[in-house]
This record gives C-alpha cells, structure tokens and sequence, in this order.
C-alpha cells in the first residue's frame, strides 16, 4: 500500500522573545530540552522504520523482477512452441491437400477398377446364363464327346482347358479387383483420417498454448504493475528519509539554541540581580529612567514600523506571529472547489517580499511540482511545535537547516508550480506537516492577516 504520509515529525526550535511567554503557557527549561531530545529520539526511530521499510522494498522489487524473468523466459517458450505448432499445422494442412489430390487420384482410378468390375460382373453373368442353358459343364463334354478323330479331340480338350483358363482367369482378376479397391479405400479412409486426427489434435494444442500464452502476459502485467507500484512507495519513503534527515539536523541545532537561549536567560538573570543593587540605591532616579526609556522604546517601534513600509515588507507585529507578506486574502482556509484548502491565499501585485511569521529552523527549502519554490520552517513555542509553509514564491532566499527571526526575508511572492497568478500560499499547521494536513489550522485569528 501506498505511504500516504510524509511526516515532518518534529524539528526546531529557537530563542523565544518576551513577547511569546506573555501570549503562551511556559514551560520548565529542563522539560523543553527532554521534550526536544524525545522528539530527536523519535525521529532517530522513524528513520530507523523507514530503512528497514526501503529496504523491504528493495526486496520486493527484486523479488517481482526475478519473476518476471522467469514469466518471460515462460513466454519465449510457449512462442516457440506456438510456432513449432503452427509450422506442423502448415505440414499437416499440406500433407491433407496432398491426400485429398491422391483421394480424388484413387476415386479415378476406383471409378475404372468398378468399370471392370461392372463388366466383368456382365460377362458373368453372361456365362451363367449360358450355363443354365447348356448344362454348364456338360457342354464341355458333349464338345469333346463330338471329336471325330484323336486329333480332333485333342483340339477340342486344348480348346475347352483354354475356356475354362480364361474363366478362372477373370474371376482371379474380378476378385484382385475388388480386394485392391477395398484395400485402396480402406488406405484413403485410413489417411485421411489420421491426417484430420493430427490437424485437430495440432489445433488443439495450437489453442491451448493460446490460452497459456494469455495467461501468462495477464501475469506479466499484473507484475509490472505491482513493481511500479513498489517503486512509488519506495520513491515516497526515501523521500520521507529525506525529510526525516533533514529533521534530525534541525533538531539538534534547535537543542543547542535552547541550551544558549536557557544560558543566556541565566545571565540576564545573573545582570538583573546585579543590577537591582544598584537600582534600590537610587530608586527614584532609576524611575525616571525607565519612563524616559519607555519613550525611547516607544520611538524606536515606530521607527521600526515606518522603516518596515518603506521597505514593502509588512511590519513586524507584537506577539507570537506577524503577517507573513502584505496583501488581501484572495482565498480562505476550508472547502473550495471540492476540495480541502488547507491555508490562506495573499495576493499583491509587484516585488513583494515573503517573510518568516515568527522564530524557526527551516525544515525544507525547495522547488515542488505543486508548491513551486517554497518553504517550511518549524517554530517550537514553549514546548508546542507549530509548522509554517510558505508556497509559489517565485524566488528563495534562505536555506534547509537555516535559523530564522521573526520577518526574517524568505524570498519573494510569485506564481510558481500549481498555481493561478500571483499569490502566497501561507500553511499553518499545530505540529508536524503531514501529507494529509491533518494538523493544519485556520491562521485566521493567529497570525496578522
């Protein structure tokens, strides 16, 4: 059976600002890094799982190619007893047509030996007849009895032996006849029949070795298709390996970013505590310190957000995720067309620029026959990991296993693999992608949009 899911099981994970555990539940430094190692160890045993699965395969399609051999070599067997039985056919059907000239010879010359013997019967008949009225053989002696000399008589004997010889001849001759055309009849009814036996028994055969021949290029379909079919799912797997590699790699750079991440904390802790010394010291200056410093802040977000129109890339937004690229929502999460959209359409004429919605590690930077030049990045947020999908870019500006900041540039919108004008595709999925989507939300009411 067809994998039908690629799983992106877990990936990364990076520095989280403020602003994320005021909007999300935290969890314990220690719990997140066991959380992080557990998801690796996951992805250490599907890939372990997806070997030996690729490997099965392998077996299978060698197994189905070592039958095919064995049907082919059948095939060539059975044609060259179809041909060796079409050839006795052609020799057979020859041999018949010979026959059928020597039958029609024979019934000539049956046809002259019945002739013969319709006379001679005549003659016979002839002589059986004077017979009766002669006394038959009494006529003989009363022919010798008549000699008037020796000589005469001696005649008459040499006369009457030659009449009977002549006699006894043709009924030798009458008998030889009909025993040669009962024998020539016999011969003919004989080989004809032998010959009409073979050509059916030929035919026969012909159709059975017909009937093997069929059944064996139905099995040698079935087998083609059933090797096809392995090879898609050995090609699926060994792209969910792929996939699972390039996991493992985010993986681990988000273990060691959370490490740096906890390590810095602690020495902004450690600065804090330092500080808030100095701070009790001089309590009522350090207030108008930090409302001169809320000012300050306030200018700089301002600035920041003015540089960010300019710049034609949406502003970056407080909170967790910022909009993904400006522009309206050309087409909604849910139903459309009969079909499951799993994310959000932007469209914006011009160079607009694509930006990461928030903190990550991208999972997978390609081109897609369906999601042309794209992009997944995997965002792990206190301990819950959300996956990203930024599709139909016409162009890419970051790498596979790349960390990425919140409105970090990823590319550029465009209208690439399937696809009907310029647009960005956005996913956002509460876990791993899958190819069922199974985890994909509505970013309606999460993101900026």
């Amino acid at each position: 059976m067809k994998k039908s899911i690629l799983s992106l099981s877990v990936v990364a994970t990076i520095g989280i600002s403020s602003v994320f555990t005021s909007s999300i539940p935290t969890v314990s430094a220690a719990s997140k890094i066991d959380e992080l190692t557990k998801k690796k160890t996951d992805i250490e045993n599907q890939q372990s799982s997806v070997d030996s699965q690729i490997n099965s395969k392998d077996t299978e399609i060698s197994n189905l190619q070592t039958e095919q051999d064995k049907v082919k070599q059948e095939l060539e067997r059975l044609d060259r007893s179809i041909g060796d039985a079409e050839a006795k056919i052609d020799e057979r059907t020859k041999q018949i047509e010979t026959t059928q000239n020597e039958i029609n010879q024979l019934k000539s010359e049956i046809a002259v030996i019945i002739d013969r013997i319709n006379k001679r019967n005549e003659l016979l008949k002839e002589r059986a007849r004077s017979y009766q009225e002669t006394g038959g053989v009494i006529s003989y002696i009363d022919v010798l009895m008549g000699a008037q000399s020796f000589g005469n008589f001696v005649d008459r004997v040499d006369a009457v032996a030659t009449i009977v010889e002549a006699d006894q001849r043709i009924l030798r001759e009458h008998n030889a006849d009909k025993e040669l055309l009962e024998q020539k009849q016999a011969k003919v009814e004989t080989d004809l029949a032998n010959l009409e036996k073979m050509l059916s028994d030929l035919e026969r055969l012909r159709a059975n070795l017909g009937v093997q021949k069929s059944q064996k290029d139905q099995l040698m379909a079935s087998l083609v298709t059933q090797e096809n079919h392995a090879n898609e799912e050995k090609i699926s797997l060994e792209e969910e390996q792929a996939i699972l590699a390039s996991q493992k790699v985010a993986m681990e750079k988000a273990i060691q970013l959370e490490k740096q991440r906890q390590e810095e904390l602690a020495r902004q802790a450690e600065l804090a505590r330092q500080a808030e010394a100095a701070r009790q010291a001089e309590l009522a200056k350090q207030k108008a310190s930090q409302s001169q410093n809320k000012t300050t802040s306030s200018q700089s977000n301002s600035s920041s957000s003015n540089t960010g129109k300019v710049a034609a890339a949406p502003p970056v937004s407080g909170g967790v995720f910022t909009k993904p690229a400006a522009g309206y929502i050309s087409s909604g999460f849910g139903q459309r067309d009969g079909e499951f959209h799993a994310g959000v359409d932007i469209a914006a004429g011009g160079a607009v620029p694509i930006v990461a919605a928030a903190d990550g590690v991208v999972i997978r930077s390609e081109f897609s026959s369906s999601y042309g030049n794209v992009v997944y990045i995997s965002h792990s947020i206190n301990g819950q990991i959300y996956t990203t999908v930024y599709a139909h870019m016409s162009s890419r500006t970051i790498g596979n296993g790349e960390i990425v900041s919140k409105g970090q540039q990823l590319g550029y919108m465009g209208n690439t693999g399937h696809s009907f004008g310029q647009h960005l595709h956005f996913e956002l999925h509460k876990g791993p992608w899958n190819y069922e989507k199974s985890n994909a939300i509505n970013p309606v009411g999460i993101v900026p949009m």
